[in-house]
């Protein structure tokens, strides 16, 4: 169906593995392009979390991806309160925005009480309409990227939110990774690509523009199908006035569909 179409997903091959089988399964030849890599903020984020807890006293705790899971659980390891952090974090009642989420929680042995629906922030906005906890405090220990939607949608619910910033995003710095996608993408042969976050969108940009100027690449990138895994990344490809389609399913098994959907027809 999608016999030796070329699709490119802004993730390193590591973080890719089951857009590779999906693609693989179709026939397709899947491109990993690692398009950023996180700044962890140092030993200190452990301190911060616990501290955080123990005087702000959160209700809930709320993580919004697996890697901010194990950058805080790894860096508690390294400086010796690993127990200590998965006995603050038990206290709490803990939200996963996905499964990938639930299941990196659940490795370092903390229980998953809630995960939305939508994988998204909605989603976890739409949960705690649901759950009717006005008044209640949550904690998010998060990437330094992250844009403040979260927080004010849920200050609008009348939760009290406070964010730990984990780490910092910046763009890939080593490309050579990127030398493939370079030379089929001057081509033309790159038949799509899917943006997995708004941070991976302004990073392909920078990485991008060393070999063209700002309305050339938009003009070539329309020339491929363009999949954002969710609201917020096509806001940011929209900023970039690249067209695209957002995935019904805000995960990587979604935008696939998605994008498969855009090729075939």
């Amino acid at each position: 169906m999608l016999e030796g179409k070329i699709i490119a997903i802004t993730r390193s091959k590591e973080d890719s593995s089951e857009f590779i089988d999906l693609a693989t399964k179709n026939n397709a030849k899947p491109l990993p392009l690692p398009t950023i890599e996180l700044v962890s903020k140092g030993e200190k984020i452990v301190d911060e979390f616990l501290n955080s807890v123990k005087h702000y006293d959160p209700d809930y705790s709320v993580f919004m991806s697996s890697k901010a899971v194990k950058l805080l659980f790894d860096t508690a390891r390294k400086v010796s309160k690993f127990d200590q952090l998965q006995l603050a974090v038990a206290n709490t009642i803990v939200m996963a925005v996905g499964p990938k989420t639930k299941t990196a929680l659940e490795q370092e042995g903390i229980k998953v009480a809630y995960v939305p629906n939508t994988f998204s922030s909605v989603g976890v906005g739409e949960l705690f309409t649901k759950l009717h906890a006005v008044g209640k405090k949550v904690i998010v220990p998060r990437s330094g990227a992250s844009t403040p939607f979260l927080k004010e949608l849920l200050n609008k619910i009348g939760i009290d939110v406070k964010e730990i910033h984990l780490y910092d995003v910046c763009a890939f710095r080593d490309t050579t990774q990127w030398n493939e996608f370079r030379e089929i993408f001057s081509q033309n042969k790159i038949d799509g690509i899917v943006f997995t976050s708004a941070s991976s969108v302004r990073a392909f940009f920078e990485i991008m523009s060393k070999d063209y100027s700002g309305n050339s690449l938009i003009e070539k990138l329309q020339k491929s199908s363009i999949v954002a895994i969710g609201p917020f990344t096509a806001d940011e490809l929209k900023n970039f006035k690249v067209k695209n389609t957002i995935s019904e399913v805000h995960t990587v098994l979604g935008s696939f569909e998605t994008i498969k959907e855009t090729l075939v027809h």
